[in-house]
């Protein structure tokens, strides 16, 4: 499993982004996918997850309803459409892994500790 994140950047508050996760293996549809972001000076912390084929999607509460996690397993990518975005939201965010062929919960997925692979991060700005 190789991540690849992509799609960070500057951008105004209120404003949008989408970020991509590529994984160059030819396994992504075996593995629930996730999206954590670390600020300065904080810890990282959990953003969104989906399920194996998108049935299932897990958000922070900071992020529900502005955030949206999708996957297309055709193109073994997963996505982070970011949108009403706020200063709070600035941080590098990463895009995780979690090999496990069976459900686990929410409570797991939302654990940087359930994942075993991670990409290499994007940084997502926001100006006030």
């Amino acid at each position: 499993v190789q991540l690849q994140a992509s799609g960070g950047g500057l951008v105004q508050a209120g404003g949008s982004l989408r970020l991509s996760c590529a994984d160059s293996g030819r396994t992504f549809s075996w593995y629930v996918m996730g999206w954590f972001r670390q600020a300065p000076g904080k810890e990282r912390e959990f953003v969104a997850a989906i399920t194996w084929s998108g049935g299932s999607t897990y958000y922070a509460d900071s992020v529900k309803g502005r955030f949206t996690i999708s996957r297309d397993n055709a193109k073994n990518t997963v996505y982070l459409q970011m949108n009403s975005l706020k200063p709070e939201d600035t941080a590098v965010y990463y895009c995780a892994a979690d090999p496990r062929t069976y459900y686990r919960g929410t409570y797991y997925y939302a654990s940087d500790a359930e994942y075993d692979y991670w990409g290499q991060g994007t940084q997502v700005t926001v100006s006030s």
